[in-house]
């Protein structure tokens, strides 16, 4: 497989940067990273940004290594290795944060504000937006609001005259969530060279049950079932279905529902005492406890009739990132390692504005969620060639028209329409792995690639392994010279059949209906069909003066050009493996 080699390929990339950064893969290098900037003394807040941006670098590598890995190549102490590394970089990373606002708020008189005579520092990054307000007045009657940055925190009256700091990390991404489960594979049986090819991975979880005899389903197993037909292989991953079902109303599905816009640290530290002029002399008490939260409501105080208003947040959303529907407000519980609707209440989102305001009755680190299947199913799509190995991909949803430009063994995001206004600015014209643009798209709140567990919560025009992959392999061969399109009796055509519109096309401009013919496809056979997309009912009638073939490729030659059939002859490996990843990704032929 073509992207079993990216891995060797970033390594050389990686030599050849020559930047002294570790490469992630190496333990002994990573490990020495890590060291190195742990006895770091350097607190500087921006220092610490500069370098979070270089680890947030780091961990995009080992993500991409994991995501573009064969599920059958990769290995379970490579998985292990690399999601060590990546939850180690992750805690290394916040930990460093948290000794940058300790070292700000010792010296947090030093950035009284003129006005309020209160410390507010605001430091914007790409990758994260820093807000620290410091309460050194203690003055009961000033405002109890502060605003920072685009950022609106109320805070209650309890507070105005304590030693107390309010700290607002907003990280464009997501440390927080668990990490996504990778399936360990491993060769585990391999049927008689006499009987049909019949090769099966397995989640190595399971093997220690396996020897004792009994067949069991660990939780997250997956399994990969390699089958030979014809000298074609078709691969099929499986879940377990008796996954643990969720029966806590206030707990976050992460099947279902996914953070957007990163994560609002939101906290409130106590103040450590400040520096004082004597005499002229500075003296400042020094505490080795490090950064303390301070509680809220006051578990000293609190009583059972003791009731604390609550905190209210406004936020102002991301621009790099889309709400659909109007978002739900969570907070992570570190006990239970899981998202959390209780404790938020009074929601108020304003989506013109991009603003949304709640409140809680504590201090928490807050999550945006949407459903991640907003844009499933997909209402059509269409592969349409408009050049030399290099074609356009659309996939139009309830929400958006999303068009993705495919050149070489590159993609990228040419638009993205939503109610006739183009979105999302700074991820279009930008070409990248086809790997790298999924990640991008999920992450700004566009979800068009379904994991292992959509078809639970989508209603899906399900199809056979052999017909969905074998196709999508079929398409993306001669998608140089030949155009694809959604048809609405692929959902009658049951599931051993797949049904799409074909057009040889050989210029840039859009596809003339009358130029769509309907072909349908099992994985062993391919055929030409009477209907059109206008007819009334659906036939699986084969077309006159047609015959049927065992491959799709073969079917659409016996109408093709001369110089279709030479373009794609000619098309670059690199470039057809690019359709395939995203057509496997989209799954258009079952979301649709």
């Amino acid at each position: 497989m073509l992207r079993s080699q990216n891995e060797p390929k970033l390594k050389w990339e990686h030599y050849m940067q020559c930047d002294g950064s570790p490469d992630p893969s190496v333990p002994q290098e990573i490990n020495t990273f890590m060291s190195l900037w742990q006895e770091s003394k350097n607190d500087d807040i921006e220092f610490v940004i500069e370098k979070g941006n270089q680890v947030l670098n780091l961990i995009e590598k080992l993500d991409f290594l994991l995501l573009d890995t064969p599920p059958n190549e990769l290995m379970e102490d490579t998985i292990v290795q690399y999601q060590e590394s990546i939850l180690a970089l992750q805690c290394l990373l916040h930990q460093k944060y948290n000794e940058a606002t300790e070292h700000l708020l010792k010296k947090a008189n030093t950035y009284a504000d003129s006005d309020s005579g209160n410390m507010e520092v605001v430091i914007k990054d790409k990758n994260v937006t820093f807000c620290i307000w410091a309460n050194l007045k203690k003055n009961p009657r000033y405002s109890t609001k502060v605003t920072l940055f685009q950022m609106s925190s109320v805070f209650v009256h309890p507070l105005a005259t304590t030693d107390v700091a309010v700290r607002i990390l907003h990280t464009h991404y997501d440390h927080v969530s668990p990490l996504r489960h990778i399936p360990t594979l491993h060769l585990k049986v391999e049927t008689p060279e006499s009987k049909p090819e019949l090769t099966v991975f397995y989640d190595m979880k399971e093997e220690e049950e396996e020897k004792e005899g009994e067949q069991k389903c660990g939780e997250d197993s997956y399994l990969v079932i390699e089958k030979e037909f014809g000298g074609r292989k078709v691969l099929q991953l499986t879940t377990d279905e008796k996954e643990e079902e969720i029966f806590d109303e206030n707990v976050v599905d992460l099947h279902q529902f996914t953070p957007v816009g990163g994560v609002y640290h939101i906290d409130a530290l106590k103040l450590p005492p400040q520096a004082k002029q004597i005499k002229g002399w500075t003296m400042v008490e020094l505490l080795d406890v490090g950064l303390e939260t301070y509680p809220y409501p006051p578990a000293s105080e609190e009583t059972e009739d003791s009731t604390y208003p609550c905190i209210g947040v406004t936020l102002r959303l991301l621009d790099s990132v889309i709400f659909f529907e109007e978002p739900v407000v969570a907070r992570w519980d570190s006990a239970g390692e899981q998202w959390r609707t209780d404790g938020i209440s009074d929601m108020k989102y304003k989506m013109k504005e991009k603003q949304i305001s709640f409140e809680m009755d504590a201090f928490y680190t807050i999550a945006l969620i949407q459903d991640a299947h907003l844009h499933m199913p997909y209402q059509s799509w269409e592969l349409r060639p408009n050049g030399t190995d290099e074609l356009l991909f659309t996939v139009v949803t309830a929400f958006a028209e999303v068009q993705m430009q495919i050149k070489g063994n590159q993609c990228m995001l040419s638009s993205i329409t939503v109610e006739g206004c183009e979105q999302l600015s700074h991820l279009t014209g930008r070409w990248t792995s086809p790997i790298d643009l999924t990640v991008a798209l999920k992450r700004a709140g566009v979800n068009i690639f379904p994991s292992d567990y959509s078809h639970k919560y989508v209603c899906v025009n399900k199809k056979t392994p052999l017909a969905e992959v074998t196709a999508y392999e079929q398409l993306a061969l001669v998608a140089s010279a030949f155009a694809f399109s959604w048809s609405k009796w692929n959902l009658a055509s049951g599931q051993d059949q797949v049904v799409f519109k074909v057009s040889e096309h050989l210029k840039t401009e859009a596809v003339k209906d009358e130029d769509w013919s309907l072909y349908m496809f099992s994985g062993q056979r391919a055929q030409r069909l009477k209907i059109s997309e206008t007819s009334e009912a659906f036939s699986d009638d084969l077309e006159e003066n047609t015959e049927f073939h065992s491959t799709l490729v073969h079917m659409i030659k016996d109408f093709a050009s001369e110089e279709a059939i030479e373009k794609v002859k000619k098309a670059s490996c690199l470039f057809i493996d690019a359709v395939y990843q995203l057509l496997i990704a989209t799954r258009v032929l079952t979301y649709s």
